[in-house]
């Protein structure tokens, strides 16, 4: 089992930028490959982006391609998403999420991923 702490969170205007980060601690973090979830009121709980245990493989939803970017830096045990051009449809509880049986491979399904954070507020102004 992994622990996850997300951070980074907040207020931004649309077309800012922000980055989150989620650190882990627990079992070996670059035995789990991670993901970022967001849900926005009123509706379910979505895939964002995965990438694999070594960071060499990464997965985007569309609604993300070209503007997020995730990576991790398995020496500090985390996890970052870098979200660029937001838009108030970006507005939602960003979690990330730890999938120890599969790796470089796309994984949307979040009941796949079998630890979670406590999620991090993302609000985009317009």
């Amino acid at each position: 089992q992994v622990q996850l702490v997300e951070s980074g969170g907040g207020l931004v205007q649309a077309g800012g930028s922000l980055r989150l980060s989620c650190a882990a601690s627990g079992r070996a973090f670059s035995a789990y490959a991670m993901g970022w979830f967001r849900q926005a009121p009123g509706k379910e709980r979505e895939f964002v982006a995965r990438i694999s245990r070594s960071g060499g493989m990464t997965y985007y939803a569309a609604s993300g391609e070209g503007r997020f970017s995730i990576s991790r830096d398995n020496a500090k045990n985390t996890v970052y998403l870098q979200m660029n051009s937001l838009k108030p449809d970006d507005t939602a509880v960003y979690y990330c999420a730890a999938d120890r049986f599969r790796d470089a491979m796309l994984v949307t399904l979040d009941s796949s991923y079998t630890d979670w954070g406590q999620g991090t507020q993302v609000t985009v102004s317009s």
